[in-house]
């Protein structure tokens, strides 16, 4: 059973949605780095959901960090944090605990775990967990601004809504951090949350393309081949439920594209080599060129919805129906959005050490 991800600095998640605790533990963080509580809570708010668009859950998420922070400051030992399960109806999922949800891992988890596995709202396999990663994540994405490198993350597309593209990255990534619903249109966003609250409305759900931006990564950070930028990233942001396609750059819109347009052509710069265009995302050869590294994330529509659906029972083997109870978001991207900077930042660092060693995010210097 393997939880964890990272080499330089590793991540391992525990609990479930409905157990008493879930966490993690964040092990190869630099001694000294700042941890900000008031900054972790502020992130864990944007993952909470809004008003009239999200699940009725309210959890407080009340935090508390039980090992590697003294004073404020990592110790550069394993990092623990904990967060409680105060809100949970477990009583919804008795009636259908047999019955697997299109769409969700009953199925999978009952062929891996042979029925021992904790089902009840979702178990180990919830969005729940992301609670965690956002609160490690809040301390990585602080560190990565000490060092000018700068994350954020848009809601591309919504329910069928687009919203327009990042322009000056500078000033978008600024209002995002502080944006409650973050897209760069504010009217795109009106017409998104109208998608979200109709599909709601009908028992259903939306899904969408979350796409993040970094800035400040220097050039030479990656490996050819197995370690590239794209693939380390890749394998820490498919581990966000309900993500079902990651690219980079222009994406599969390179498929249709002539390498004289595709191309990013070079130009010197203050001293520096920069590109004119940035097609590719800010990654050659698996390795990052020092342009803004682009990612987008496709995110399927979630599959608790509240409409009859055909499933099988578990137990008997038989065919069977399924209207599900319970408490669910009709979109998850409005709080996923926190989820892809925390996990981006993450995989960020452990990119960074693996260049740079363990300690670069607190002394800085490439």
């Amino acid at each position: 059973m393997k939880n964890t991800f990272g080499t330089s600095v590793c991540v391992t998640l525990f609990g479930e949605s409905h157990g008493a605790r879930i966490g993690a533990v964040a092990d190869g963080l630099a001694p000294g780095l700042a941890v900000d509580e008031a900054f972790v809570a502020a992130q864990l708010d944007k993952r909470r959901p809004l008003e009239g668009l999200g699940t009725a859950r309210r959890e407080a998420d009340a935090f508390t960090f039980v090992s590697g922070v003294k004073d404020g400051k990592t110790t550069g030992t394993p990092l623990c944090v904990l967060l409680a399960n105060t809100d949970v109806r477990s009583a919804d999922y008795a009636a259908t605990a047999s019955l697997a949800r299109p769409g969700h891992a009953d199925y999978t988890a009952r062929c891996k775990y042979h029925g021992f596995e904790d089902g009840r709202g979702g178990g180990h396999f919830s969005g729940r967990l992301t609670a965690p990663l956002v609160a490690v994540g809040a301390i990585a994405i602080a560190a990565l601004r000490e060092r000018g490198i700068v994350i954020g993350t848009h809601l591309k597309r919504c329910g069928g809504v687009s919203d327009r593209d990042f322009a000056d990255l500078d000033a978008d990534l600024a209002a995002l951090n502080t944006a409650a619903f973050a897209v760069l249109d504010e009217q795109k966003g009106e017409e998104m949350k109208a998608a979200i609250r109709a599909a709601a409305a009908d028992g259903d759900s939306v899904g969408g393309i979350l796409e993040t931006a970094v800035t400040g990564l220097p050039a030479g950070v990656g490996e050819p081949w197995f370690d590239t930028v794209e693939g380390v990233l890749a394998h820490a942001l498919f581990g966000i439920p309900a993500v079902k396609g990651v690219s980079f750059g222009d994406g599969f819109g390179c498929a249709d594209a002539r390498g004289s347009t595709f191309n990013d052509a070079f130009r010197a710069e203050n001293g520096g080599v920069v590109t004119a265009t940035n097609h590719n995302g800010g990654v050659n050869g698996g390795i990052t060129n020092g342009m803004p590294l682009v990612v987008q994330l496709a995110v399927k529509p979630t599959p608790s919805i509240y409409k009859e659906q055909n499933t099988v029972d578990l137990e008997s083997g038989e065919n069977a129906t399924l209207v599900l109870k319970g408490r669910h978001d009709p979109c998850i991207l409005p709080r996923a959005r926190v989820v892809a900077d925390s996990v981006t930042a993450l995989a960020l660092c452990d990119l960074l050490a693996q260049r740079y060693g363990t300690d670069w995010l607190k002394t800085g210097g490439a």
